[in-house]
């Protein structure tokens, strides 16, 4: 299936679902949602796959569904549609989502385990691998760096650590947005997403070779 862009009821079925996370919302708009969004997703990581996963990942579209669990908010239903490119949770990840606010898409380091953490807080401190990270970060114009962040310094590192500002992140990545645009539902929106990829993946790659998968076993 070639990716040519978003349905026209994309956005809508978002804005409705944000009112109506009920399963008789999503039962009757069921069919909207794999036409206008979830088999677009399919198709425009498929086509990005070969170009961002050899030896990085490989691609697949989020479940609808939440883990209402251990939340206090038991909707059923994500309030987005998000698609993802890597290993493994924290090291490295091409990620991009659609929602009633329009697109998101993002790259970086988004979950850490406790081993993975104590590499990445190695690798900053190490002076030639953190600035190396800096100067990525740097070049990310445009780009908002988000992540988890403890508010005072790990235990043991110094005040005036020149890399204080990255070492007080559990995860660390980079994201743009794009309120709901014509591009949107058309096939540039591929070449939107491209664009972006291409430009945070020297941070996937550094998250890779730093950080990389877990060695814990899952629960």
């Amino acid at each position: 299936m070639r990716f040519e862009g978003f349905g026209d009821g994309a956005v809508e079925f978002f804005e409705q679902l944000e009112e109506d996370n009920s399963k008789a919302f999503w039962t009757d708009n069921l069919q909207l949602y794999r036409e206008h969004v979830r088999g677009p997703m399919e198709a425009l990581v498929a086509e990005l796959e070969p170009e961002f996963g050899p030896g990085f990942g490989s691609g697949k579209v989020f479940r609808p569904h939440r883990d209402v669990r251990f939340s206090s908010d038991k909707s059923p239903y994500k309030t987005h549609c998000g698609a993802v490119i890597e290993q493994g949770r924290g090291g490295g990840a091409y990620y991009v989502e659609i929602s009633a606010a329009g697109m998101l898409v993002a790259g970086g380091c988004y979950h850490t385990e406790s081993d993975q953490l104590a590499r990445f807080r190695t690798a900053v401190d190490t002076e030639i691998h953190g600035e190396r990270l800096r100067e990525i970060l740097d070049s990310l114009r445009g780009w908002e760096i988000a992540g988890e962040r403890l508010k005072s310094r790990p235990r043991g590192v110094s005040e005036d650590h020149p890399r204080l500002d990255l070492l007080r992140h559990r995860t660390l990545y980079a994201l743009r947005r794009w309120e709901p645009d014509d591009v949107l539902h058309e096939r540039d929106c591929l070449q939107r997403v491209r664009r972006s990829w291409k430009q945070v993946r020297e941070l996937n790659q550094w998250c890779a070779d730093h950080i990389g998968l877990t060695e814990k076993k899952r629960r």
